[in-house]
């Protein structure tokens, strides 16, 4: 199928680990939880999370506010420390190793800075100032006032960034974050066949192939798309989340087991604007996100499936999968990576069983989430010599993408033809046909009429020739684009 342009988001690195900057050094434009983890006993949060827990079952979001089209879930601006969840101490932290890196800032900068409001921060200032932690610098617009470190609170903010340099936004507790999944995940949604067609709407799809893809979305367990190279099966599969809602909302930054995960990547996921009338009634601890396609390949290794850290600065990264939820976790070249098949599915049989997922933290503690994405196998290889009939119970679909017909070859050409701006003749079309398809016997693949008809326009740009396909460009070209890869096929 055409892949005119580069599709889902780039999986090929992982983000490197940011550094901290000295005191009084300029902050980054966002810190937005770009930093770490901060560790505390867990029993400090046993009347935390009752109280988040007890939470549950009441409504988000006020009657009140206007919420994004077709949205079941809205984080409401917490009215205290203790209603977002959070211990004191923990936020206090943030703020002291804050200010250790800025030197100084306004009582509503920190506020923004931690994502809280300010009026749930004024009496944590008032405190710190008691105890000598931070003195006035300055008077402040409305009321407010310039903080920085006195001398203590700077030894203070010293001793929690030997635990984790994190001075991000505040995290959401972890039970927060997996009722949010729970409200927001692709089984509560029901594409239609019309979803689906809406979803490939660039592509060339039979309506065979549409339905069984639906299908498979609308049970939500997961498929295999198998078949030859060039078929669209990676294109397929990360266009599949566009068949859902567009957006979910996720937390920046999570605690779990008394130790924040950054979840929010911006490398993998596009924020989108928040959507609401008045942004004070929006937890700013939440980014609302387009739902996403996270597409990993070849680099994909055994323990981005895992918590990973930082061990200079203490950041904890949310896993891959974890990132995936409630969008589709696309596993591209499933069969070519550096470990076994088996060894993968090993680790992903009981989440795509139970739909939970369990991590074990760098204390030895472990967490339970919701395992919510929707989990595409995209290989070039027979599932059959991949997984065992145990996996693909778990899986429920494999799908062959196969070549295309005639019809649907010239329905590719065509349109490749309009994107690419070149004119070409029925006689023209007929010999490519004739001379490289049926004589031959050459298979059709979707992505031939692209790969030739970009070597036919780079061809009359650089001969300086009108940008028109002939029968001798368009010899060239097959010889260039397809010529090899059926040597290699051989």
């Amino acid at each position: 199928m055409p892949n005119n342009a580069a599709f889902g988001h780039d999986a090929s690195s992982f983000p490197a680990q940011p550094t901290v900057p000295t005191q009084g050094a300029t902050p980054p434009k966002h810190f937005d939880g770009d930093d770490p983890s901060w560790a505390v006993a867990a029993k400090q949060f046993a009347q935390v999370a009752q109280h988040v827990a007890a939470k549950q079952s009441v409504e988000f979001a006020g009657a009140a506010v206007r919420r994004p089209a077709g949205s079941k879930f809205f984080p409401s601006a917490p009215n205290s420390i203790h209603d977002a969840g959070l211990h004191e101490r923990l936020v206090e932290s943030l703020v002291l190793k804050y200010l250790l890196n800025v030197g100084s800032a306004s009582g509503r900068g920190m506020a923004r800075q931690v994502g809280l409001p300010f009026h749930t921060m004024e009496a944590l200032l008032h405190r710190l100032k008691a105890e000598q932690l931070v003195v006035f610098r300055g008077s402040a617009p409305i009321g407010d006032y310039t903080y920085e470190l006195t001398d203590q609170g700077a030894d203070r903010a010293r001793r929690y960034s030997q635990q984790s340099t994190y001075f991000g936004t505040a995290p959401v507790p972890l039970e927060e974050y997996n009722r949010s999944v729970q409200l927001q995940a692709l089984k509560n949604q029901h594409p239609r066949l019309d979803d689906v067609h809406r979803a490939f709407t660039d592509l060339v799809i039979s309506n065979s192939m549409a339905t069984q893809i639906g299908e498979a979305m609308n049970l939500g367990m997961g498929f295999f798309l198998y078949g030859e190279p060039g078929n669209g099966k990676t294109s397929i599969a990360e266009r599949i989340t566009q068949a859902y809602g567009e957006s979910i909302w996720i937390p920046r930054a999570i605690l779990a087991g008394g130790e924040i995960l950054r979840l929010f990547d911006s490398t993998r996921h596009i924020a989108l604007p928040h959507g609401v009338d008045d942004e004070s009634t929006i937890d700013q601890r939440w980014v609302r996100i387009r739902r996403p396609t996270i597409s990993v390949g070849g680099e994909l290794q055994l323990n981005n499936l895992e918590v990973t850290i930082n061990t200079v600065t203490g950041i904890m990264e949310a896993p891959v999968q974890m990132k995936a939820n409630c969008g589709t976790f696309v596993i591209d070249d499933f069969g070519r990576h550096r470990f076994r098949p088996e060894e993968l599915l090993n680790r992903l049989i009981v989440p795509l069983e139970k739909r939970i997922d369990t991590l074990n933290l760098p204390s030895g503690r472990s967490i339970q989430f919701p395992f919510e994405p929707m989990i595409v196998f995209s290989t070039n290889m027979d599932p059959c010599d991949l997984v065992d009939e145990a996996f693909l119970r778990r899986i429920s679909y494999t799908i062959r993408v196969s070549d295309p017909t005639e019809s649907e070859y010239r329905a590719v050409f065509e349109r490749c033809l309009r994107d690419l701006q070149l004119d070409a003749s029925e006689q023209v079309y007929q010999y490519l046909i004739e001379k490289h398809y049926r004589q031959p016997e050459r298979a059709m693949r979707y992505c031939h009429p692209r790969d030739i008809l970009r070597h036919v326009r780079n061809a009359c740009e650089f001969r300086g020739l009108p940008l028109r396909v002939t029968p001798e460009i368009v010899d060239d070209a097959v010889k260039h684009s397809l010529e090899l890869r059926a040597q290699v096929a051989r």
